[in-house]
């Protein structure tokens, strides 16, 4: 079973070699109500972007938008919380948001089947950085190897889930190429 240990865990780099920053870092505010937890391993990661605010390259700027992503999603749209598991920078860090084992509010009727990965930026009209792209990969990796998402998991874009544009044409495209892509979200197992 996942525990809060294991963010700590992966947080001081014992397992993986991906900078890592937990929430007690970057947040300002602790959620309002405790997240039900995800039934793991679950079987999409869902990605996004944030599109605002914009893409960011120090852990100082990254951990700005973090917390003006958590009082968005608290204040403007009335969430407990973040919405997302974790989000990446530009500065190649994971941040995380709700963590490894509690269901995030990023996809709809999927969010109680999957992991939330957004990636930091308005991710339209061109890619990430190398280094964002990389550490997105490794956190996917990680998850699957702590079972927290199962090893035959669809990945897929916020678009596929719901109407909208996110994770940006350029990222899209991109994460079409990785392991996993899965042009159809939902077998007809799923309940999405």
């Amino acid at each position: 079973m996942i525990s809060k240990n294991l963010s700590c865990f992966v947080a001081e780099q014992k397992v993986y070699n991906f900078p890592f920053v937990p929430r007690s870092e970057w947040s300002h505010r602790p959620p309002a109500a405790t997240s039900e937890p995800l039934a793991i391993p679950v079987p999409y990661v869902v990605i996004h972007h944030t599109y605002v605010p914009g893409a960011c390259n120090t852990t100082e700027q990254c951990s700005g938008h973090m917390r003006a992503m958590q009082n968005e999603h608290m204040l403007g749209q009335g969430w407990f919380d973040i919405g997302y598991n974790f989000c990446v920078g530009g500065d190649g860090a994971a941040y995380e948001g709700r963590g490894w084992a509690a269901r995030g509010v990023h996809a709809g009727r999927g969010n109680a089947l999957s992991l939330g990965i957004c990636l930091i930026g308005d991710w339209s009209g061109e890619l990430p950085p190398t280094q964002q792209l990389e550490t997105t990969k490794a956190l996917i990796a990680a998850a699957v190897e702590l079972g927290v998402v199962s090893e035959d998991h669809r990945l897929v874009g916020h678009r596929q889930m719901t109407d909208s544009d996110c994770p940006g044409d350029a990222l899209f495209e991109e994460i079409m190429s990785w392991k996993n892509f899965s042009p159809i979200p939902a077998g007809p197992e799923d309940p999405l």
